[in-house]
């Protein structure tokens, strides 16, 4: 039986080069849509561009990392970054083979191979996005534009670390909790591309700046701190394969209060399916960390249905309360059909998509109103001010 180093940097080049090679056509898109045609500097125009675009593209790489741990490829090449030492599957066709020949099923097959490194792929040209971002935002400051470059410099340190947690994420062998960091660090990448976006439409003067009531924004920080608590919960049930635990909605097992063990279930270190003792985690400890998340939920979709509510008694946050209550529904609608239709892959991969767009719109909420009230103090939009979100 062979043995594959777990960390093989030959190809990492390679790889490096085809997410040059991908970033190259969101960067040329900027470019040439954005020509210098306008009394707004064209540096900010397209730095605007290119975090939108960057945002963007990073919800899909969310998306396609839900995909790919969904249909199993989350090691489908053995070792990082590359595949079997290959900057791509199709130089491993050898090892793909033989792996998936002694097990049909596996972990390794050419289809999780390709799905795997595509994700890479992806990951590396967001990665490369965001250092560009940071480059030009830097150049920009010292070409005298008042901009603080510290965003994308904390974006690109966090994008470094989420690639870190994705590399132990193959090498550790799907550990549950350094996988639920790796989801978790996806969705804090969204809101600093989010806060970032949001500090740059304020340079256009095209959206007014949206001021909450004293008590709508305690709503909001209530809002956000539930929905980052559920999104550990669910991210902990992915990672554990506890979607099934409970196959019946509302009652689970036909209980209000079914056979649980919580000490199982919230033991985080420890190995995929086992305990820390090297034992089996036992059906009640699924079952534990699939009605968690359940309860929860129940508490998170009247907070974000109230807040939506709040937001829309007001024009200036109308749009956002009306993307709130739509994902909010998403995200009953798609947990519920994960439980009774028995986890199919579209609903499971729109659950997470849910997850991450709310993410996004409470921290486009947040932000929009912090820029409300700088506003007070800003002189205009282009002088005496730094983006700041």
């Amino acid at each position: 039986m062979q043995s594959q180093a777990l960390y093989d940097l030959s190809p990492a080049l390679h790889v490096m080069l085809m997410g040059v090679v991908i970033a190259f056509g969101p960067l040329a898109w900027v470019w040439l849509r954005n020509p210098k045609n306008s009394t707004q500097p064209v540096a900010i125009r397209r730095l605007q561009a290119l975090t939108v675009l960057t945002l963007y593209l990073t919800f899909d790489l969310v998306l396609f990392g839900a995909f790919t741990r969904l249909t199993d490829s989350g090691l489908g090449c053995p070792d990082w970054p590359g595949c079997y030492g290959n900057a791509s599957p199709l130089g491993a066709v050898h090892e793909i083979t033989s792996a998936q020949t002694a097990m049909p099923s596996g972990p390794v097959t050419h289809s999780k191979a390709w799905v795997e490194m595509v994700h890479r792929y992806l990951a590396t040209s967001v990665g490369v996005l965001i250092l560009t971002l940071t480059i030009a935002s830097w150049w920009q400051r010292r070409r005298g534009l008042p901009m603080s470059p510290w965003w994308p410099t904390l974006t690109l340190l966090w994008v470094c670390l989420q690639g870190a947690f994705g590399a132990l994420t193959v090498t550790m062998k799907l550990f549950p909790a350094i996988v639920t960091l790796h989801l978790i660090g996806g969705l804090v990448l969204l809101a600093l591309l989010c806060a970032q976006a949001v500090g740059y439409a304020r340079w256009d003067g095209k959206r007014a700046p949206a001021t909450l009531a004293p008590a709508t924004r305690h709503f909001l920080t209530i809002a956000s701190v539930l929905l980052a608590c559920q999104i550990v919960l669910g991210g902990w049930v992915s990672t554990n394969y506890a979607v099934l635990a409970c196959n019946t909605f509302p009652l689970c097992h036909g209980s209000w209060w079914p056979t649980m063990d919580f000490s199982q279930g919230f033991q985080i270190w420890r190995p995929l399916g086992h305990l820390q003792d090297g034992s089996f985690l036992s059906f009640a400890g699924l079952t534990a960390i699939h009605y968690a998340h359940r309860l929860m939920a129940y508490a998170v979709l009247l907070v974000l249905a109230g807040l939506a509510w709040r937001l829309y008694r007001s024009p200036a946050t109308r749009k956002q309360a009306l993307w709130l209550a739509g994902l909010t529904f998403l995200q009953f609608a798609t947990g519920l059909s994960n439980v009774v239709l028995g986890w199919p892959l579209l609903a499971a991969v729109a659950h997470t998509g849910g997850a991450a767009a709310l993410v996004v719109v409470l921290t486009w909420t947040v932000c929009a109103n912090r820029a409300a009230a700088l506003a007070h103090t800003a002189s205009s939009p282009l002088s005496g001010s730094r983006l700041s979100a």
